[in-house]
């Protein structure tokens, strides 16, 4: 879908010639290769459910292809789609997949064939059938029956059959900023995992007569009432290993209670805790019971009221339709929302809960009728799609059953809204411009508008960008710019790319794809490949960041989202930032001088651990998964860096070296890399890699054991190998062990690219080379000195002086850079995504042999992979939606709306579900004494300006303004201090501001630069020190 093909049109009809199923589909195995990212949200046994689901969609608007966009995504048995309707010009609001030739044709047949293009493993079809009441018979083929732009009538005629044959329904549909979602999911469903985060595990440090458990090293054990665990591996109460799960009460949040132990003995030591995830059963009622006495979900706490208002609101809608010939009233017309309004108060009367009724919101529910919004498509259709796959696959917990919710704060107030304004006018638009007016959406049109990454996130933003109609205007223009190319595990959720645009760029393939879904962008879109950093200033440079109106960050790093946050803040330039984390999401919103910005607060750090515990005593697999991965850079990387360098860097061994600060190490990396271990064929890489499985989970093993027998006692008497620390076992080579087998395979393929020795995997070879080695004895060496934790010093950290004399003969062994002109090593760049390159392969095996030393349950290749290679869970349904609320929030800062209760900022959770919004924080202020009295100051947004002045001139314009300079610093460079002597500013004082930083950086400022930051420091008039802005010198080039 994404390529315009010669002659400027796209290829659209017929799935993807090139979207073929892998060789794992074939066998009913899940292709991990696509599916990567959503499995580490779903798992396999929950995406193994939703592949033997059969789902229909009804209704082919906007939002019933968004649920069926993210449906086929995900991945199910197989999609129908049902919708007869002819697709009129006004569905191109929101319908990405219908374009203005399709006009008049029935739209599910339409969009079937675009959907099929999304996943080679979902099957798309129509449901031929000219309704779907006349024989209800024909919906037990399906497991979930999702209805949208469907009436009432046929909503419960449809819901209540489904109800009684154990069909699964959702009912979804959008009226302008108004939406709703219902779930009927039948009697006994079980839900697997209501949360879908990983279960709590910890070590044991006692557990009393009471049965209170006590968590290791006050280790937080972050488990909640009503949580079950079980035990492994306590001593003294062994009746409570592998025993069935036992219901906790917290005590604490380092100790919890498992209720009554009386009958199990006095604990000793040591034991594990895991938390068991406990399936929880749900009854739903069906929708006709559910229409009168609704059980309500509530999605903003700050309309508590208005979730029972739009119950009898949009069943007044339907009431007015019936009797208007199945049309929703007309945009903004007065006469028609007064029947609405007398419609609703009926219905409220006769509802069992007295409904209080806001006569505005009403009217607005009646204006906004036929409005028709890709942003609320978005976020109903990622939520609805999300609860589809909860119903079939036992995952996350459902909605229970009714969520209401509105952005009635996107109302545009500088633009007029009245019935002319937002009549029809036969164009695409026509869906927004019952809402918001033809006023607003020129507006839109002329904005010009920066997205920052092309990925998961900025496809779904350009897809709602292209509904929209933004920056199709004369003035408009979108500026995309990504650096990343196109993988496979792309294809799961980043919707705009398919099969066979693996390795083309994403900034220019996602262009591509939404100037088709709307060609009004045609010329307004520019493609860029450059990443926002510090390095492409030149390129993103003042003119670019002057004339932008939004910037928009879909980013996966934090560097990069506070480096472009950081620039907005600097060129007072609104900023809407998102993320997500695979149920989980939220939205930002930062406006100039208004709000914090996205650096105001941090996540907290990445977890690490210590460099003792990853040495010597591991006790989880994350523990051994990070010591592979280190072995793997130790191995492959590292040695391959340091031998380039050495044969290519003029004098290394004299100047590099001796500045690294560790010669011996390097030295003897290079002894080994180039004389000792060089080796001359691949049998001498099979030799290594089994030298290598030998040295590691034998050799080190005893040695660590001979320096710390299994039974000795630290200096209070207690047995040294308890609590965190597990006393290992050494392991004897096995070549019909999998793992064994898998780490030498593994290893010698990979050392023999550092070589570039042709590799082979045949076994019988490799096995016969492995079969005829002879591998020394180990004894273990009394010199050896062992860290015994991570309070202890290091014994063999600065192990002395370096023996010069013995260094000269190390360096003296390695053959000189000349003889070997030529030669390089190839280092290995670490690679998660290629099945093929033995990246994971390796760090599985080296990970899972430690973890067999230490008797630790091994991880499976799909786990180590996901923690080594510090994989993001992602999943289509969570972009989706966060993507609409960020779109919300635009509408907004077009508008121009600077009141800060007016935005939103949204953290959601799929999986409990969740939502939360808040209003944006304020930026901080900050106050000093002038000489006219108190000024304040914004600490983030606001700054002083100056043009290229004397140093004098500007000390003197801030003793003017009440505040006294005691230092001035542009980067690293101190220009000015009050403290120096005389002489010293004496010469100082007639330069210019510019000239002052050239000379004390020694550097010339680069031609494409205008300004310069100055960090000043100050007293006000009462000689207090205060906190100021920094300081903007203009240069005027």
């Amino acid at each position: 879908m994404t390529d315009l093909n010669g002659n400027g049109k796209m290829d659209v009809d017929g799935a993807a010639p090139d979207a073929q199923p892998s060789k794992e589909a074939a066998n009913g195995d899940i292709d991990e290769g696509l599916y990567s990212r959503q499995l580490y949200v779903l798992g396999h046994e929950a995406m193994k459910k939703m592949g033997s689901s059969n789902i229909l969609v009804v209704g082919m608007r906007g939002l019933g292809v968004e649920i069926a966009k993210n449906i086929a995504l995900a991945g199910v048995k197989s999609l129908t789609l049902f919708d007869p309707k002819p697709a009129a010009i006004q569905d191109l609001s929101s319908q990405f997949f219908l374009f203005p030739k399709d006009v008049g044709q029935a739209r599910a047949a339409v969009t079937a064939p675009r959907i099929s293009e999304l996943n080679p493993y979902t099957p798309v079809k129509v449901h031929q059938s000219e309704d779907l009441t006349s024989d209800l018979s024909q919906l037990k083929q399906y497991q979930v029956v999702v209805l949208t732009d469907t009436t009432l009538k046929d909503q419960l005629k449809i819901s209540d059959y489904c109800h009684e044959n154990g069909i699964y329904v959702v009912i979804t549909d959008t009226y302008g900023l108004f939406g709703f979602i219902f779930t009927d999911f039948g009697k006994n469903l079980t839900i697997g995992d209501p949360t879908g985060e990983n279960p709590g595990t910890g070590i044991v440090a006692g557990i009393d007569e009471s049965g209170l458990v006590s968590a290791l090293d006050e280790t937080r054990h972050g488990l909640e009432d009503g949580d079950y665990v079980t035990f492994t591996e306590v001593d003294g109460m062994e009746g409570l290993n592998d025993a069935a799960p036992r219901k906790i009460t917290v005590k604490g949040p380092y100790t919890f209670s498992i209720g009554d132990v009386s009958d199990l003995g006095q604990y000793k030591r040591g034991g594990l805790y895991t938390q068991v995830k406990m399936p929880k059963i749900l009854d739903f009622e069906p929708f006709s019971q559910q229409l009168k006495k609704p059980e309500i979900m509530i999605s903003d706490f700050a309309k508590f009221d208005r979730p029972g208002q739009l119950h009898v609101g949009i069943q007044a809608l339907h009431s007015f339709a019936e009797k208007h010939g199945g049309d929703f009233p007309r945009p903004h017309n007065d006469e028609d929302a007064a029947e609405v309004l007398k419609l609703t108060q009926e219905l409220a009367k006769q509802s069992e809960e007295e409904v209080e009724l806001d006569k505005k919101i009403i009217k607005e529910l009646s204006y906004q009728a036929q409005g028709d919004l890709s942003p609320m498509a978005a976020f109903f259709g990622g939520l609805a799609a999300q609860e589809v796959l909860k119903s079939v696959s036992g995952k996350f917990h459902p909605i229970v059953q009714w969520l209401y919710f509105d952005s009635l704060e996107s109302l545009p107030t500088s633009t007029t809204r009245s019935e002319e304004q937002c009549k029809p006018l036969g164009s695409r638009y026509d869906g927004q411009i019952a809402v918001f007016g033809k006023e607003y959406q020129d507006k839109l049109a002329d904005v010009k508008q920066f997205l920052v990454g092309a990925g998961a996130i900025g496809c779904e933003m350009l897809k709602n960008w292209a509904m929209l109609g933004l920056a199709t205007g004369p003035k408009g223009k979108i500026s995309v710019t990504d650096m990343d190319q196109i993988e496979k595990s792309n294809l799961n959720r980043q919707f705009l790319f398919r099969s066979k645009d693996v390795g083309k760029l994403k900034s220019e393939c996602a262009s591509h794809a939404v100037q088709a879904m709307n060609p009004d962008l045609k010329g307004h879109i520019d493609m860029m490949k450059d990443r926002v950093a510090q390095d492409t200033e030149h390129v993103f440079n003042e003119d670019f960041w002057e004339g932008l109106d939004v910037v928009t960050n879909a980013l996966d790093n934090v560097d990069a989202r506070t480096y472009v946050d950081r620039r907005c803040v600097f060129f007072r330039k609104p900023l809407l930032d998102s993320g997500t984390l695979g149920t989980k999401g939220n939205s930002q919103v930062v406006l100039p001088g208004q709000t914090e910005s996205y650096s105001s607060s941090q996540d907290p750090p990445e977890q690490s651990f210590p460099m003792c515990t990853l040495r010597s005593f591991p006790n989880r697999i994350e523990h051994t998964i990070a010591w592979a991965k280190d072995m793997f850079h130790t191995y492959f990387a590292g040695p391959a860096e340091i031998v380039n360098a050495y044969l290519t860097q003029k004098d290394y061994l004299g100047s590099a070296l001796k500045q690294s600060g560790n010669e011996r190490q390097t030295l003897e990396t290079l002894r080994e890399s180039l004389v000792t271990d060089k080796p001359q064929n691949f049998d001498d890489c099979i030799t290594w890699a089994r030298m290598q499985f030998e040295k590691q989970y034998n050799n080190a093993i005893q040695q660590l054991l001979y320096n710390f027998p299994k039974d000795s006692k630290t200096s209070t008497g207690q047995p040294f190998w308890s609590g965190p620390k597990r006393a290992p076992d050494p392991l004897t080579f096995d070549a019909n062990n999998p793992t064994h087998y898998t780490f030498v395979l593994a290893g010698a393929n990979l050392h023999a690219f550092n070589y570039n020795i042709k590799p082979t995997t045949d076994r019988q070879y490799i096995t016969s080379v492995l079969d005829n080695m002879i591998v020394p004895e180990f004894k273990p060496d009394p010199g050896v000195k062992i860290q015994a934790s991570d309070n202890e010093p290091d014994p063999n950290a600065n192990g002395g002086m370096e023996d010069s004399e013995q260094l000269g003969s190390l360096a003296q062994s390695l053959p000189q850079p000349k003889a070997m002109e030529g030669f390089r090593l190839e280092a290995v760049e670490f690679e998660k995504d290629d099945d093929t390159n033995f990246h994971i392969d390796f760090i599985t095996a080296a990970s899972n042999l430690r973890a067999e030393n230490y008797k630790i349950q091994t991880a499976d290749r799909h786990k180590t992979k996901f923690i080594a290679g510090k994989i993001i869970p992602a999943i289509a349904t969570t972009t989706a939606l966060v993507t609409g609320l960020v779109v919300l929030e635009l509408y907004k800062i077009i508008d121009g709306k600077t009141d800060i209760e007016q935005y939103k900022n949204g953290f959601v959770n799929l999986a409990l579900p969740f939502f939360g919004f808040s209003e944006p924080i304020a930026s901080p202020k900050g106050k000093y004494q002038g000489p006219d009295g108190e000024v304040t100051i914004d600490k983030l947004w606001d700054r002083f300006e100056t043009e290229d002045v004397t140093l004098q001139q500007f000390l003197d314009d801030f003793k003017a303004k009440g505040l006294s300079i005691t230092m001035i610093s542009s980067g690293v460079s101190l220009l000015y201090a009050s403290f120096y002597p005389p002489s010293r500013v004496r010469d100082r004082l007639p330069m210019k501001l510019s000239q002052l930083v050239e000379h004390i950086s020694r550097n010339r400022i680069p031609e494409h630069q205008r300004n310069v930051i100055l960090e000043i420091t100050c007293e006000d008039v009462t000689e207090e020190d205060v906190e100021v802005p920094y300081v903007m010198l203009k240069l005027n080039k």
